[in-house]
């Protein structure tokens, strides 16, 4: 059975022949492939939003597609619709992008709320709805979608509803100094270096199978405390009208657990905890009126909110949580 360890240091190694830098975002990919989970990468243009998709489908051998949304992309142009042929005089399927392992959705904010809401089976259920026929999509089916915050002009706000089908909304930002030195370097060397220089090192087999490994990896009670008192403390925060749901708190426990994995333990810490909370749970709460008007950020109510409560002291693994002590004989 292929570890999840041994699977993201494989993606790491080979990805990292050409990205530098953002291993902060390929971690948040991995976590969510490995829970049947979407990803929502924000960035300014010229930060390799698409690139990292396009890397992460090479590596991993996924079918994938990419879909360029604009305001006149209508549905049926992400999910598919039945044509008419002459030749035959029958209306046949036209499998529309959606139908692919990983599907990349850029600038997903500049798509209509009618085509945005297109993706809301496909996202949930695994499913797509045409003329009344229910398809199944591939197994693994994962959507990572862009979309850039500083244009405003033709775009359309997500609704919560669309956000709260992604585990994470990641910023990707400008590298810093040694960073883009290395990169300057790497592609004054090699300005042809792209993903197709890239190697699929894992297979769809790897995948379920790493995918099984995770739904294994414990969490002890004080770990899940922990987990839900941040997220109902969300609820609770005065610059916040709506916090994290519950299907949240479900969607950060399973990333939690492919943390551990991917990271070789099989138990989870606070800090897995800590460490994904604000991009699991910022991007679905709604600051109130006033938070807007005083400038505080979602993100600024989660670091709040990790500050406040105190993580459980004394995780174990559960097989020393479980070993007997000299009392019990």
């Amino acid at each position: 059975m292929t570890e999840p360890a041994s699977l993201y240091e494989d993606l790491r190694s080979e990805i990292g022949t050409v990205l530098v830098g953002n291993e902060a975002v390929l971690e948040v990919l991995t976590i969510s492939l490995l829970t049947r989970s979407h990803v929502l990468v924000e960035g300014v243009p010229g930060v390799a939003k698409t690139t990292i998709a396009r890397l992460f489908a090479q590596a991993t051998g996924l079918e994938s597609n990419r879909i360029q949304m604009t305001p006149d992309v209508l549905p049926a142009d992400v999910t598919g619709t039945h044509v008419y042929r002459e030749g035959t005089g029958e209306f046949e399927l036209q499998r529309g992008p959606v139908f692919a392992n990983l599907v990349v959705v850029d600038e997903i904010n500049r798509a209509t709320p009618k085509t945005q809401s297109a993706l809301l089976e496909a996202m949930q259920e695994d499913t797509v709805t045409i003329d009344g026929e229910t398809l199944a999509l591939p197994t693994p089916f994962f959507v990572v979608a862009t979309q850039n915050p500083i244009e405003m002009e033709g775009t359309y706000e997500l609704p919560v509803a669309q956000r709260d089908r992604f585990q994470f909304k990641i910023t990707v930002g400008t590298p810093g100094e040694d960073e883009e030195l290395a990169l300057l370097d790497r592609f004054d060397e090699r300005p042809d270096l792209g993903p197709d220089d890239v190697s699929q090192v894992v297979t769809t087999e790897d995948i379920l199978a790493a995918r099984d490994v995770v739904t294994q990896v414990h969490v002890a009670d004080g770990v899940k405390r922990y987990l839900r008192t941040i997220v109902a403390t969300t609820r609770e925060s005065a610059d916040v009208e709506y916090g994290a749901s519950p299907r949240a708190a479900l969607s950060l426990l399973a990333a939690t657990k492919a943390r551990a994995a991917i990271h070789g333990r099989e138990y989870v810490i606070p800090d897995d905890v800590k460490a994904l909370a604000r991009p699991a749970l910022a991007h679905r709460l709604v600051p109130s009126a006033e938070a807007e008007l005083s400038d505080v950020t979602a993100e600024d109510v989660i670091a709040d909110v990790l500050e406040s409560v105190e993580p459980p002291d004394g995780i174990s693994p559960p097989s020393e949580a479980a070993a007997p002590t000299a009392e019990d004989g």
